[in-house]
């Protein structure tokens, strides 16, 4: 058997397929390239070129790869190219996971672990955030995610599926043994942005609102280390796999921390000073979001390993060091 991974050539999805491989798993990765790299893809795994809507593709895969579980990662990330474009999120996000949710039905697939988003809630009404919390998504980007959840859902009551939506926080930092890591051109990923700008990627960082009502009056976010993340998913892989529930969960450590503290640890790890400069407020910023994630906590039970905003900036930053040797 193997597991499908979607999108497995970007961020969190190249991570993803590196953990499945050191658990034994057989890897099939399906990934246009939009975004992603092909050098990202671990050898030991099996790279696709290919679009998720691509149904005869994806049904092929499933029959000839006997895949039995999938992790869909393929999407659009970028909450203000939402509000641009929110057409082509919805078709990115929510037209194509409905033609990947119904190849996996046709198929037999039981197996559904999905790449859902914090920005499902929109501006919450009590911190830290749970699952039950109202879902009122502030853009396209929440909304097409949103959208892909309830058809999840609608899927699994009508047919033999069975999903985990795992509602990422703000997803940072690298692969402790260097392997892989956030590489895109122009992420907007805060701490991605920061440690850019203390290694001269930038010329400086932009901090989006000073005046919230925080501790220094810069918006404030949980940030969870990339293998945290993908950890969660490999404990709810086994536990759709052994019979488990549909479910949804967040995937935060309950901790927030301002932008102005999250630029003074890049500042501390690399030991120099770097331009930082205080804008006004950007429309649809959602002042603190804080997760609540004891569901995932107890009913996968997920010890994250790496809760420490130094060493997931160290990774970062060796990341960032690491890539810059392989494009010079």
């Amino acid at each position: 058997m193997a597991v499908l991974v979607t999108g497995g050539a970007g961020y969190i999805g190249s991570h993803m397929v590196w953990t499945l491989l050191e658990h034994g798993e057989d890897v099939v990765v399906l990934d246009r390239l939009s975004t992603g790299f092909e050098w990202a893809v671990p050898r030991e795994a099996e790279l696709v070129i290919g679009d998720v809507a691509d149904q005869m593709l994806v049904e092929k895969l499933i029959r000839d790869r006997r895949v039995d579980a999938i992790i869909h990662f393929a999407g659009s990330i970028v909450v203000p190219e939402s509000m641009a474009d929110p057409l082509g999120y919805y078709l990115n996000n929510t037209v194509k996971s409905r033609a990947l949710i119904e190849s996996a039905v046709k198929s037999g697939v039981g197996n559904f672990i999905f790449s859902s988003t914090a920005a499902v809630y929109g501006t919450p009404d009590q911190i830290p955030v749970r699952e039950d919390a109202p879902t009122r998504p502030d853009s396209p980007y929440g909304a097409s995610k949103l959208m892909t959840e309830i058809m999840l859902a609608d899927a699994a009551r009508a047919h033999d599926l069975r999903y985990t939506a795992l509602r990422y926080f703000n997803v940072a930092g690298a692969d402790p043994c260097g392997r892989t890591g956030l590489s895109t051109r122009g992420a907007t990923h805060l701490i991605k942005v920061v440690c850019e700008a203390a290694l001269g990627k930038r010329d400086h960082v932009e901090v989006f609102g000073t005046d919230y009502d925080t501790p220094d009056g810069t918006c404030v976010r949980d940030f969870i280390h990339v293998s945290d993340l993908v950890e969660a998913h490999y404990l709810a892989l086994q536990r759709l796999r052994s019979g488990g529930s549909s479910m949804v969960a967040n995937c935060g450590y309950g901790r927030g921390y301002t932008v102005l503290e999250v630029v003074d640890a890049v500042r501390d790890v690399v030991g120099r000073v770097f331009d930082v400069r205080l804008g006004g407020r950007r429309h649809g910023d959602i002042v603190t979001m804080v997760a609540d994630a004891q569901r995932a906590r107890i009913e996968l039970d997920w010890h994250p390993r790496h809760d420490d905003l130094t060493q997931i900036v160290s990774h970062a930053l060796a990341w960032e060091d690491a890539l810059s040797r392989r494009n010079s």
